[in-house]
């Protein structure tokens, strides 16, 4: 039970939730391998219940026999006298109505007893820790590393329990406070990150007596690792395989495989339909209905995110805001001439450039400067759309063949149009695959794609499911596969490249992925192939019909790899960059 300095806490800390606190403060010191000291505000113990709760096998949290309806956070009772066993631990407590009492057990033994003075609740602390026992010494990890335990196990306990106030010191210096009362979504973002509260969803769905809520963060809001994922069960933080496998399911198509969303889910179950005690720690859980529940949280995660539409992160990142150019930039000096001389970048009439011809301006009086266009300029036939009418804005040009920049209401949207393209073709084979089958285009000439053998065995295998996406192949020898027809969806490309891919991607994770996994793994690859690269001119038609496919279409805000398809810049940043505020 006492591994760490963590996991002593997490006792204390939860044994403080258990006696009714609505404020718990923790201060660590040399992160908790020093001392911890938990004070909080709940019922308090006379003199006769600590020296109870110091016995082994004593507990008061089991109101009559029936364990598996246990409501509170622990009721074995082994935790006090396990943290007494193996450091020096100072119990102080007083209940509302009566005298403070002290007691200070070593390592076993007792070496105070008496009355003490302090408001009601209870003050415990604990030092020393495997003082007497050097073998288990010498494997605690750093000062550090138990700190950042520590530090997870109070902010998780937290999270859980939005109407205490938390506080957390660590060598006198405050880490955090929150106080009590507070809106889920916020203390959640105030426990991990400020920018989670603008870039998540909210969850509230029920089924068969099953409740889940929580804050899920947007695809494009991810980490590189999955220390940001926190999963409650009846307000109990746990760590549990069925939940992360899960949240895993539900993010599949739309993150990269090495990065991982965040997350906060609570799930309500009634106490007979889930197993708390499976675990020393009561870390993992068991739920009757298993697949349920796991069916909930990917649904409902799923339905949350599509809810979401084509939100993406709502702001670029502050490091890239602070690249942009912002000081005066001297303009290139004039060649010298003398005042007579004709200017040399002045152009004749009939020299007026394509693009202005085509704007109809091609006969000038005045000499024009043969200046390089900034923008490109396109016949209008209908009345240009109001920017406000639309979430993402009107497109007024493209950037290096490869972004859109577009006018909203509220400021300049940028998008990636490869990105962007890419997730609405895979959103349409999703679509039409639900509907049976994805349309084909038969090739005129039959392609062959020689590949090694097994990358060939792999297609083969997988013919049937390919051929739902409209991707239908044939063993050619023992070294190649024929091409018959493609995605309708998908038009021309390159065929080679996509089988390639296909096969390169099933011999990756084919093993480790359900059948509907590796269906989303085939459409993402061939989504990829048949999206508009960067590097290819759109009209402003184009443009536009992009941007507002993306604003009805779910998940337009992250591309199939996790990356965001547009960012905005607000005009607050836009005024910044140029100094105005």
């Amino acid at each position: 039970m006492v591994e760490r300095p963590a996991s002593a806490l997490k006792e204390l800390v939860e044994n403080a939730i258990d006696a009714g606190a609505d404020r718990i403060a923790i201060s660590l010191e040399d992160g908790g391998l020093g001392a911890i000291e938990v004070i909080d505000n709940g019922c308090g113990m006379s003199s006769d219940d600590i020296a109870l709760a110091l016995e082994r096998h004593a507990t008061s949290k089991l109101p009559d026999d029936a364990i598996e309806l246990v409501s509170t956070l622990g009721f074995r009772g082994e935790a006090l006298p396990s943290i007494a066993s193996v450091a020096r631990l100072s119990i102080a407590s007083r209940t509302a109505d009566g005298d403070g009492w002290r007691r200070v057990v070593d390592h076993g033994d007792v070496v105070e007893d008496g009355p003490a003075s302090l408001p009601p609740g209870t003050r415990i602390r604990m030092d020393s820790l495997f003082g007497r026992v050097p073998a288990r010494r010498k494997f605690l990890r750093s000062a550090r590393s138990e700190y950042a335990a520590c530090n997870d196990v109070v902010k998780r306990l937290a999270m859980a329990r939005p109407d205490i106030a938390f506080s957390l010191e660590s060598d006198g210096r405050r880490v955090f406070s929150v106080q009590a009362g507070e809106a889920r979504l916020t203390r959640i973002a105030s426990l991990t990150a400020r920018g989670l509260a603008d870039n998540a969803v909210l969850l509230d769905f029920e089924r068969e007596g099953v409740r889940l809520t929580g804050v899920a963060g947007l695809p494009t809001y991810n980490r590189g690792v999955a220390d940001h994922q926190f999963l409650f069960v009846n307000a109990r933080p746990v760590r549990d395989r069925l939940l992360v496998g899960a949240v895993r399911a539900a993010y599949a198509e739309m993150l990269a495989r090495d990065r991982h969303p965040v997350v906060a889910l609570f799930l309500d179950v009634v106490p007979q339909d889930v197993d708390v005690n499976v675990h020393p720690a009561k870390t993992e859980v068991r739920f009757r209905d298993a697949a349920m529940v796991r069916g909930m949280i990917v649904s409902g995660l799923r339905r949350a995110l599509d809810e979401g539409g084509f939100r993406a992160v709502q702001r670029p990142a502050e490091g890239a805001l602070s690249r942009w150019q912002s000081e005066p930039v001297a303009p290139p000096p004039l060649p010298e001439r003398d005042m007579f001389s004709p200017a040399p970048m002045a152009l004749a009439p009939t020299e007026a450039p394509a693009w202005l011809a085509a704007a109809g301006v091609a006969e000038r009086s005045q000499p024009l400067m043969a200046a390089a266009p900034l923008g490109r300029a396109e016949p209008s036939h209908a009345p240009v759309p109001m920017a406000e009418r639309y979430p993402l804005g009107i497109a007024r040009g493209q950037i290096a063949k490869t972004y859109i920049v577009a006018e909203a209401e509220d400021g300049l949207v940028i998008v990636d149009q490869h990105a962007a393209h890419e997730r609405l073709v895979l959103e349409r084979m999703r679509k039409a695959a639900g509907g049976g089958r994805v349309a084909s285009q038969a090739l005129l000439l039959p392609e062959v794609v020689e590949l090694d053998e097994t990358a060939c065995d792999r297609i083969d295998e997988r013919a049937a499911e390919l051929a739902d996406f409209g991707l239908e192949v044939e063993r050619f020898g023992p070294a190649a596969v024929l091409v018959r027809a493609v995605p309708a969806m998908l038009g021309g490309g390159d065929v080679h490249g996509l089988v390639q891919d296909i096969a390169d991607e099933l011999g990756a994770f084919d093993a480790a992925l359900s059948l509907k996994e590796r269906l989303d793994l085939v459409a993402s690859t061939m989504a990829c192939h048949g999206s508009v690269r960067a590097g290819r001119v759109l009209s402003v038609a184009e443009m536009n019909a992009l941007l507002r496919e993306m604003e009805i279409t779910p998940h337009s805000g992250q591309c199939n790899h996790g990356r965001p398809t547009w960012v905005k810049l607000a005009h607050g940043d836009i005024e910044r960059l140029f100094g105005r505020k």
